[in-house]
C-alpha cells in the first residue's frame, strides 16, 4: 500500500482558506525553527480554538505530532517529519521552505495544509487561492475593504468614501489610499451593475 499522498488526488477545488495552513515564513520569524525549539501551533475562529499541532524542530527538519479523525472515525495520533531547506537571501541570511513531504511532490514550499491525514503543499490537495474563485466585483471589493480597514472607516462598499483621515497619517498617503479605495469601490459597484444588468455609474468621488 502507498504513503503520503500515493493513490488518487483529490479533484474538488476547494481553496486554502478551508484548510489549517502553517507558513514557514512566519515559523522563522517566531523563532519556531531553531535547533530544539518546540511547542503548539494553534488555529481559532471567532476566538474559540478549533485544532492544534505540536511541533519540534531540529533545525533542518519539523515534527509534526497532532490528533487526526475521519468522518466520525476514531482519532488517530500522527507524528511525521517535514524537511527543511535553507536558500542564503542576497543580502545575507537565509530563507526557509518547506519540502512537502507527500510521496512523489519533494516541492520547495512555504506554506503546508492540514485537513486531510497529513500536511502537504496545496498542489498534492488541488487547493486554489481564495482569490482565483471570486468573481470581478468580489475581488475589487475586498480590495476596497483592506484599503477601508487601513484608513480605518466602516467596511463596505455601499458605505460610501471615507471621509476623515487616521490620525498620525500623512496626508499624501492618505489621499493615495482614499484614491485606490475609491478605484476598486467603483469597480466593484460598475461590476454589479453589470451583473443586474443596470446602466454603469462612475462612483469615484
Amino acid at each position: 500500500m502507498g504513503g503520503w499522498g500515493s493513490g488518487k488526488r483529490w479533484h474538488s477545488k476547494a481553496v486554502t482558506a478551508d484548510y489549517r495552513r502553517i507558513d514557514v515564513l512566519w515559523m522563522k520569524r517566531q523563532g519556531y525553527l531553531r535547533a530544539n525549539a518546540g511547542g503548539t501551533l494553534t488555529w481559532s475562529r471567532h476566538g474559540e480554538k478549533i485544532a492544534s499541532t505540536g511541533y519540534q524542530s531540529t533545525g533542518h527538519s519539523l515534527r509534526l505530532i497532532y490528533r487526526y479523525r475521519y468522518d466520525g472515525e476514531d482519532w488517530q495520533d500522527v507524528d511525521m517529519a517535514v524537511q527543511l531547506s535553507w536558500s542564503p537571501c542576497r543580502f545575507g541570511g537565509e530563507r526557509p521552505y518547506f519540502i512537502c513531504p507527500a510521496i512523489g511532490c519533494g516541492k520547495r514550499v512555504q506554506h503546508l495544509y492540514g485537513g486531510s491525514r497529513y500536511y502537504v503543499c496545496r498542489h498534492c490537495l488541488n487547493l486554489a487561492y481564495q482569490c482565483q474563485k471570486e468573481e470581478l466585483l468580489d475581488r475589487a471589493a475586498r480590495r476596497a475593504d483592506k484599503l477601508r480597514e487601513k484608513l480605518e472607516c466602516e467596511p463596505g462598499i455601499l458605505n460610501g468614501a471615507p471621509y476623515r483621515k487616521p490620525k498620525g497619517m500623512h496626508w499624501r498617503t492618505y489621499q493615495r489610499l482614499c484614491w485606490q479605495e475609491a478605484y476598486f469601490r467603483s469597480m466593484s459597484l460598475n461590476a454589479m451593475c453589470s451583473k443586474f444588468g443596470l446602466p454603469p455609474n462612475n462612483y469615484i468621488e
